[in-house]
This record gives structure tokens, C-alpha cells and sequence, in this order.
């Protein structure tokens, strides 16, 4: 079955939600096709104590505030999952689901998404679907010997599924920070890190991250010195279980470890620490798959965009992949701005009749 809408959106989470608001505002033809079964896109699949990093005001898509959580400051994963559904009931965003968008293809005149149940005809389509959906695991020596449990944040649920157990948590960023905290009320986990762990001050959340984050995209748009945006002020932020676990002692780091074997971990000076289970907190790449039919990317699997529009593909924007296509595109309050700019291009796009 063949359908057609002016613009298409592929992903229903929170980036997939704003252009669905700005398309809205706009009075455009658009469709959501999501993947997954139930609306609050990645947030729905997070591990148990995960919570926001700012409060729920700082942490809203545009045109309704997200209320707060009675008793939490930050926001809990459900309760943003919440959210989520209630916004996209709100303003009646034509959500369908779950359809797996399996490729885009340059039809000429129209852009043809192929589904795993049927196929959309489009002048305009907006890939939103983040990257939750691809875990990067590095390649280190040894990974394939290890005869324990791996698994990669993606996988990690709650600290009892551990407990008892000796487990090496790798990454020294947020998510390797937050689950090593986690785990430390309920084992010893071995956390280990490339460098040494770059806390934020205490007193910093999403806020000033949001705001660190557009200064550095202004500066650059403006031909002035990169000013270092979030990476500049730190790599983990202090939320309340990784400040109380850090300030308990429980928090402690150690060098990223050189391969592993049968029974766990081998560092450079020889010294071994075995493991029942290494959790791979080492990040995500965008989930792209789908766009591979239109050739885009360059040498290095990067698509050149101009803000969330595709330089080689005008009809595609990418919306909701970091800073790539927009500041702090891939959190809440970041990604209304360029999910903005995003509608009003294919606007014009769409006026200008090509």
C-alpha cells in the first residue's frame, strides 16, 4: 500500500515530537512513523534510577512546560515518559506505530520511505531517530575471549540483576558515572575510564549544559573561537546519586584496562581484576541505516548538513543527532529550536514547489 504526505517524520521520540509541533504550528501535511509500540521513544527503555539533569521546567519541548515530579527536583525516566505521551496527545500528532522505517529512496520528483508495512511518498522528509538505537562497543583486545556477561548501557536495567557479582563498568562520561554509582550500593563495581574523571561543579545541570552548548554553536556561526561548548566545563554531570556516591568514597576510577581474557580484565603492568560482567558504557552513533540509499554520506560516514538540512538533499533534515545539527539538539529544551528552523525551511521548501 502506497501513501503520501507533504513531509514525513521517522522517529515518534522527542525529537520526532517537536518537528511534529512546528510542522503542526505551521499547517502542514505531515506523518510520525515510530518504530516503537508505544509512545516516549528512548526514555521508555532507559535503566531504572535514570533521571533527568535538570529540572523538569529546563526540560520541556516547545509549547508546554513538562509539570514537575512530586519529591524529585530532576525528573525520572517514566516521568518523562509520561510527558511524552501527554504531549503527543495534546496536540494530536499524527503518530503511527509501530512502523519501521526500512530505507529513503530518491524518486525523482518525491522522496519513497519504504516501511515494514507499506511505502510513503514525501516531498520533505525529517529523520529524527536519534542514537539509542545504535550502541558503539570499542574494539578491545580480548572482547570476544571474555566468557562472563557483556552488555552495553542500552541493556543495563537495575543493580539487583548484579548483585553479588563482580562487574567492570567502562566509560567515564555521564552513563558510566550514573550506572557505577548505581551498582555501588548493591557490589563493587570496577569503574574504569580512559582518563581521569571530569566532574562538572556541583551546582551545574542541563541549564547552563544548554546554554554552554548554543554559545559555542554562535561562536562558530559567527567565525569566532571555538569556545568548547559543554566539553569545556566537564564530562559527567553531578547529579545527586553520583555526587553522594562520589562524596562516600564508592565513586573511585581507575585506567582504562588494555584487553581482556577468559576471566576478566588485564591492565599494561600485567595486574588482572576478574569479572563476572563488563557493562560498556562507551556511547552511540546516529541511527542512520535507513538514509543509506540516498548515498549521503562522505568519507568518514559523516551527511554534511547546513543547520538540520542535508547539504546534497534538500528535501531531508536531520534533527535531534547533538550538536551535529543543532546545540544540545539531543536533549529536550535543545531540540525546539532547530526542530523550528527545520519546518520553516521545508515550508519554503514546500511554497517554492520543488
Amino acid at each position: 500500500m502506497t501513501q503520501h504526505a507533504d513531509v514525513v517524520v521517522i522517529g515518534g521520540g522527542q525529537a520526532g515530537l517537536a518537528a511534529g509541533y512546528h510542522l503542526r504550528r505551521r499547517g502542514l501535511d505531515f506523518v510520525v512513523l515510530d518504530a516503537q509500540a508505544t509512545p516516549g521513544g528512548a526514555w521508555q527503555h532507559t535503566w531504572d534510577s535514570l533521571h533527568l539533569f535538570s529540572p523538569a521546567a529546563f526540560s520541556s519541548l516547545p509549547g508546554r512546560l513538562m509539570p514537575t515530579q512530586p519529591g524529585e527536583e530532576y525528573p525520572e525516566a517514566g516521568h518523562v515518559v509520561a510527558y511524552l505521551s501527554d504531549y503527543e496527545r495534546r496536540y494530536d500528532l499524527p503518530v503511527r506505530r509501530p512502523v519501521r522505517v526500512v530505507g529513503v529512496h530518491d524518486d525523482g520528483r518525491l522522496l519513497r520511505v519504504e516501511t515494514d508495512s507499506g511505502t510513503w511518498h514525501a516531498r520533505a522528509v525529517i529523520s529524527a531517530t536519534g542514537t539509542w538505537w545504535r550502541p558503539f562497543l570499542p574494539a578491545v583486545p580480548g572482547r570476544g575471549d571474555f566468557q562472563g556477561r557483556q552488555l552495553h548501557t542500552v541493556s543495563y536495567r537495575r543493580p539487583r540483576d548484579f548483585a553479588g557479582r563482580r562487574v567492570i563498568v567502562v566509560g567515564g562520561g555521564n552513563s558510566g558515572a550514573q550506572i557505577a554509582a548505581d551498582l555501588a550500593h548493591d557490589t563493587e563495581p570496577t569503574w574504569v575510564t580512559q582518563r581521569p574523571p571530569r566532574y562538572l561543579a556541583d551546582d551545574i545541570d542541563g541549564r547552563a549544559l544548554f546554554d554552554a552548548a548554543t554559545a559555542r554553536r554562535r561562536a562558530l556561526d559567527e567565525g569566532r573561537t571555538d569556545t568548547g561548548g559543554v566539553a569545556s566545563l566537564g564530562d559527567i554531570v553531578a547529579v545527586p546519586p553520583v555526587r553522594q556516591a562520589r562524596d562516600a568514597g564508592r565513586l573511585k576510577a581507575s585506567p582504562m584496562f588494555v584487553r581482556l581474557d577468559r576471566d576478566g580484565v588485564v591492565w599494561a603492568d600485567g595486574t588482572r581484576a576478574p569479572a563476572d560482567a563488563v557493562i560498556w558504557c562507551t556511547g552511540f552513533r546516529p541511527a542512520l541505516s535507513h538514509l543509506s540509499p540516498l548515498g549521503l554520506r562522505g568519507p568518514h560516514g559523516h551527511i554534511a548538513t547546513q543547520g538540520t538540512r542535508a547539504v546534497a538533499e534538500p528535501r531531508l533534515h536531520l534533527l535531534g543527532y547533538g550538536d551535529w545539527t543543532g546545540p544540545a539538539s539531543a536533549t529536550l529544551i535543545g531540540v525546539g529550536r532547530p526542530a523550528r528552523d527545520a519546518a520553516r525551511d521545508i515550508a519554503a521548501l514546500l511554497d517554492a514547489g520543488t
